[in-house]
């Protein structure tokens, strides 16, 4: 009987023993940790259950949608406000709004580096959007005293009064201080919101090349309210209300997306980058005169797992730029005094000298992709004039010609859909793999070019129903645009979105918000390349007299030709890069150093 209970107890103990296992097993896959490094805002590795994933992807999609809508709420009318308000004539007013698009993106490179040296992509983007919020308030503020003056003008039918120096330059203080804002917040907000999904896991690696398609098209969505209620007010002359809708729409934004805080990942600010570049360089050139095996096996590394950039992940030797590996090779002079310490200004390591390889060999596929950019930014200003000088009206219901860009975004709502349900999978059983960054870039290049052929037809379509003579607009529909607009939002799912992907998964660890940034960087290059071009051609043509190609009244005009030369340009620039991209090598990595192991914790400090 005695040995009937003991067995009795055994069991009982036994049972009790599995349910323990099991209720700490449940307990680690609760607590599971990303293995791409990234901690919480505590600066303790993140646990996989209680941060990222599309809980706090979502908080960012919903913020970039808002914060569109509040910056093309400006934006989108901002060629028809300088020549409505203030006056200007068109090619002022479009090189005018080509120098403050390309400043917006010109700031992401100031943001993307205060974020990946110091601040971190979190305070970077909280910052940046406050003072995008301040800028639109100012703008708003602004209009309402003494821009849109008398009330109402600044419709098709009147225009506003002069201005004094004063009032126009607490306008270009305002929308400058929304290009600081929304430039340094943008390339943030899509590397901040990649950073959520643990590139390490499978299925999160997945949801983050997803995340960046869906970035894109809340980004358009965003717009679709601005260029179509807001631009029908704007074209009414109701600016002012306009500009205070997108100051709300910006600070709801903003108030998102602090809400989101205790959900998000983050990463540790890697150091200022320019110190490691510059280190390799001249290290390099003070050993110009030493030879480097093809192996590299002389080449100095960091032991171990542990990487010399904090944060980061090893990147293997590779053989393309070869001269830079003479700045790891090991010579008595690299080390100080002290033991085993070396001297970073003459001895660097593999991964720091791959970091600028890195660099160096997305640089000529950065820069065709400004090409691309100088067609996409016509959409903001000659596609808009253009529409304007065509007939706007269908039966008593007027469109005004800002909105026709809303045809870009259902373009790319529509082929971000395509593309993801039935090309891609598509491609991939044809192949065995789906469409590289690279080969998507090159589609967007083609599609750009059909695009500006589309519109120079249009344009001599339209030329032959307008009166030579005169200003009153075209007969021809304006609907007859929608193919230009949807071929750019055709080109724009495979080029912009194909260049968040591949700047962001092929620059190094420690320069993540600056790969994005340099997507946003060519759109800044490519507005003022297109003011340059405009500037050239309004010169060159304008000779003995003639009206040149893109006068004031675009009946006496060619803007036909305009648009055929940039088709010829994106053709000979699609040549270069295919050229490019078929000499490039992908990045790879080691595996990463600082994951969490049975348990333990590696704190990191994270500004938050």
């Amino acid at each position: 009987m005695a040995n009937s209970n003991d067995s009795k107890g055994e069991v009982q103990i036994g049972g009790f023993e599995d349910m323990k296992s099991r209720e700490g097993k449940e307990v680690l896959e609760e607590e599971e940790y990303t293995l791409d490094g990234s901690v919480n805002r505590h600066g303790r590795p993140a646990i996989k259950g209680t941060s990222g994933g599309w809980e706090a992807g979502i908080f960012l999609l919903v913020n970039q949608g808002l914060a569109t809508l509040a910056f093309f709420g400006v934006g989108v009318n901002l060629v028809l406000f300088l020549t409505r308000v203030l006056q200007q004539d068109n090619a002022n007013a479009a090189n005018n709004v080509s120098k403050w698009t390309g400043t917006v993106y010109l700031f992401s490179l100031v943001g993307a580096f205060v974020s990946d040296s110091y601040w971190g992509r979190y305070k970077t983007c909280a910052i940046f959007q406050a003072i995008f919020v301040l800028g639109l308030v100012m703008l708003s503020i602004s209009s309402y005293l003494f821009l849109v003056k008398p009330s109402g003008c600044g419709d098709r039918f009147s225009l506003c009064g002069p201005h004094s120096n004063l009032e126009i330059g607490v306008f270009y203080m305002a929308i400058y201080l929304i290009a600081l804002g929304n430039g340094g917040y943008q390339p943030n907000i899509a590397t901040f919101g990649a950073d959520q999904f643990d590139e390490e896991d499978p299925k999160e690696g997945h949801s983050k090349v997803a995340f960046f398609s869906y970035f894109y098209l809340s980004l358009n969505l965003g717009s679709l309210f601005s260029n179509t209620i807001l631009g029908y007010f704007q074209d009414g002359g109701m600016w002012t209300l306009g500009f205070w809708a997108s100051a709300g729409s910006a600070f709801m934004a903003l108030v998102l997306f602090l809400g989101g805080t205790p959900r998000y990942r983050h990463f540790k600010p890697a150091g200022n980058p320019f110190p490691r570049v510059c280190q390799v360089v001249i290290a390099a050139m003070n050993k110009w005169r030493l030879e480097v095996s093809p192996s590299g096996d002389e080449l100095y590394e960091v032991e171990g797992k542990k990487c010399a950039v904090s944060g980061g992940k090893k990147i293997p030797h590779t053989q393309e730029f070869r001269f830079l590996d003479r700045a790891a090779v090991f010579t008595p002079e690299d080390f100080t005094h002290e033991k085993n310490v070396h001297n970073p200004w003459r001895l660097c390591t593999i991964t720091q000298v791959e970091e600028v390889k890195c660099i160096m060999r997305l640089l000529p596929i950065w820069l065709c992709t400004i090409m691309y950019s100088v067609v996409f930014t016509q959409m903001a200003s000659l596609f808009v004039e253009q529409g304007a000088a065509m007939k706007t009206t269908i039966s008593n219901f007027r469109i005004p010609a800002s909105s026709m860009s809303s045809f870009d975004i259902l373009s790319v709502a529509a082929f971000i859909f395509i593309y993801r349900r039935f090309l891609n999978p598509l491609v991939s059983r044809l192949r065995k793999r789906g469409l590289t960054e690279l080969e998507r870039m090159g589609i967007g290049l083609i599609i750009a070019v059909m695009a500006m052929l589309s519109a120079g037809t249009v344009e001599i379509y339209r030329l032959q129903y307008a009166c030579v003579d005169c200003k009153h607009p075209s007969s021809l529909t304006i609907l007859w645009q929608i193919p230009q607009y949807a071929l750019v939002g055709a080109s724009e799912v495979f080029m912009y979105v194909g260049q968040l992907e591949f700047f962001n998964g092929q620059a190094p660890d420690g320069l993540k918000s600056f790969g994005s940034a340099l997507c946003m960087t060519s759109i800044s290059l490519g507005n003022y390349v297109s003011s340059l071009l405009v500037t050239l051609i309004m010169k060159i043509t304008t000779t003995n007299d003639r009206p040149g190609w893109i006068p004031g009244n675009l009946n006496e005009g060619h803007l036909h030709k305009f648009y055929f030369f940039l088709a010829a340009l994106t053709s000979i620039d699609f040549v270069v890069y295919v050229a490019c991209a078929k000499r490039y090598r992908n990045i790879k990595f080691e595996e990463r150093s600082d994951v969490v192991d049975d348990g333990e914790e590696e704190e990191m400090s994270v500004q938050v």
